[in-house]
This record gives C-alpha cells, structure tokens and sequence, in this order.
C-alpha cells in the first residue's frame, strides 16, 4: 500500500532522514519505534507532505505522492493525528468532527460515521457539545483519532497516541486501534515511543535511529530481540 524508497529529508541544512525505506502492506499494523530525535515524527511528516523529502520517493497504491500537497495526499486517503494531539481547543466536539470531513459532501455517510466514532468512544457523544480544549487529555486523543476517521482514511499515521495518557487510558487506546484495523479494515502505522505496547500491538516493526532504519522485522520477532529489549523495553 505504502513504500518509501530512499527518502533523505532535511530542516534547512540539517539531514533528518538518511535513505530511509519503509514498505506497508494493506491492511497491515506497522510501527515504527525508536528514541527522541530519531527521525520518527519526520517520517510522517514526510509521507503527509507537511516536510517533503529533499530526495527520494514515495508511493501510495503504486503512485508518486512525494511531490503532492497535503491536501492532496488526504483526498487520496492517507490522515495523520498528529504528535500532542492538536485538536480545535474552542470548537465543540462534533464541530472538530465535522472539520475532519471537511473534504467530503456525502452527508447521509458522514452522518453514519459520526455515530460509528461515537460507538468506538462513547464518551466523546456524551461530550459532544463540550469545547475540545476542555476534554481531558485522554480524550483530546480519542477526539484526534475520531477526527481523522472521519476523513475515512484507507491508512491511518499515528504519531505517538498514548504521549503523556495514564495506563489505563493508553491501555483503551490501543484497544481501539486494534478494534479499528480489524473492523474496519483501515491499514495503520503508528509511531510510538511506547515500543513495548506498539510492538504488541503491530503486525511488523521498523527501529529507526538517528534518521536510519536500523531493524526490521515481525513485531513478536522484535519483541524477542536482546537489542531492542535492552535499548527500548528496559529488560
């Protein structure tokens, strides 16, 4: 479904990305784990069209995307929450709903998905006309990813979901996820420094340090591994 090839990104002079390759089959869970500053956040950033590569290409569905403008790379079906969330803090949650399909004019569907993220999170139909910004943080996130379903995304990027979220929320969190690539069908790469829980939860994993993937490999054959335990799972 998603293959970057090569990609080098950069910040004015500074190299972010070194020839990184990333491939993602339909359907599929991929995380992709590593430190701070690693390069992980640019890598959606990337795909997204927000911080274009300088050199490299990618494609989604066989067809370039590297030179697109965001916008477009939505229309297509790709939609990042981003890291911290970044929710419309003064609109209501159905108002910040509605902005995440804002590109569609199918309304008797966008109607029907607006109760389909209620059933995924039901707290957010008992909050719907709270403003975002007074949502707790755990369901600022659910707001996020609700907003970018709402775009029906064939892949979803996540960056980062369960930053500063209390165990048990970062628990629902993932189960939702899970729940949402299995009913849905909706392909997902999730950035996440909680590579214990990503690693659980995805089909394959990618180890990406200092703008280099480092390590590719099935998610249980990572979580096996003595250099990703040691560097990133503390055993």
């Amino acid at each position: 479904m998603l293959r970057l090839q090569n990609i080098q990104t950069y910040y004015g002079n500074i190299q972010a990305l070194k020839d990184v390759t990333i491939d993602i089959e339909e359907g599929e869970i991929v995380t992709l784990i590593g430190a701070n500053g690693a390069g992980k956040t640019t890598t959606l950033m990337s795909i997204s069209g927000i911080t274009p590569p300088r050199r490299g290409e990618i494609f989604f569905r066989g067809s370039p995307i590297h030179q697109m403008k965001p916008e477009a790379i939505v229309k297509l079906g790709i939609c990042q929450v981003p890291e911290g969330r970044r929710i419309f803090p003064d609109m209501s949650v159905v108002e910040n709903l509605e902005m995440g399909a804002f590109l569609r004019n199918d309304k008797a569907n966008i109607k029907s998905d607006l109760e389909m993220v209620f059933d995924l999170f039901p707290i957010l139909e008992q909050r719907r006309t709270q403003s975002g910004g007074t949502l707790s943080g755990g369901e600022q996130q659910m707001l996020a990813i609700s907003r970018a379903l709402m775009a029906r995304p064939r892949l979803l990027l996540l960056d980062e979901p369960s930053l500063g979220l209390a165990p048990l929320i970062i628990q629902q969190i993932f189960e939702i996820i899970k729940k949402i690539n299995q009913e849905s069908g909706t392909t997902i790469f999730l950035v996440e420094q909680n590579a214990n829980q990503a690693l659980k939860l995805a089909n394959r994993g990618y180890v990406m340090e200092n703008g280099r993937i480092t390590l590719v490999d099935d998610a249980s054959a990572l979580l096996e591994n003595d250099d990703v335990r040691k560097a990133y799972l503390g055993l």
